[in-house]
């Protein structure tokens, strides 16, 4: 049961807060689930259920960027983005460690490399953008 939490959860990393939002998520965030889940960078709990931890994540996660645009806009989008891709190698490390099947170890190296390039990225340019 556990795996097939990790491989739905990296299912919906890669999908993006955007693809989740656009398929009419609901406006009032979910409670997270707190048992058989993990800790994100930020501190939230995810796990259990597409239903609860991650889309009140990803709820979340929007709801941080309504209403703001331009740099405003640029600068919640790239601290958001960095939290997501940190979840996601978190997730897709513990793909290389518990996965049975090779194809989901070898893709979470793949999301590994790909999510720290984009992270890498995403802090670069807040450090040059907005000195953080």
């Amino acid at each position: 049961m556990e795996k097939n939490v990790i491989v739905i959860g990296l299912i919906a990393l890669i999908i993006g807060a955007g693809g989740g939002y656009a398929l009419g998520m609901s406006k009032a965030p979910q409670p997270v689930a707190t048992t058989g889940g993990h800790t994100m960078p930020d501190g939230t709990m995810m796990g259990g259920s597409m239903n609860s931890g991650m889309q009140g994540q990803m709820d979340s996660m929007m709801q941080s960027l309504n209403g703001k645009t331009g740099d405003a806009f640029d600068q919640a989008f790239l601290t958001e983005m960095i939290m997501h891709h940190q979840g996601a190698v978190m997730m897709a490390e513990a793909a290389l460690q518990n996965a049975k099947h090779q194809e989901i170890k070898d893709l979470a190296k793949n999301i590994i490399s790909a999510q720290n390039t984009e992270i890498k990225q995403m802090q670069d340019w807040k450090a040059a953008w907005y000195g953080q």
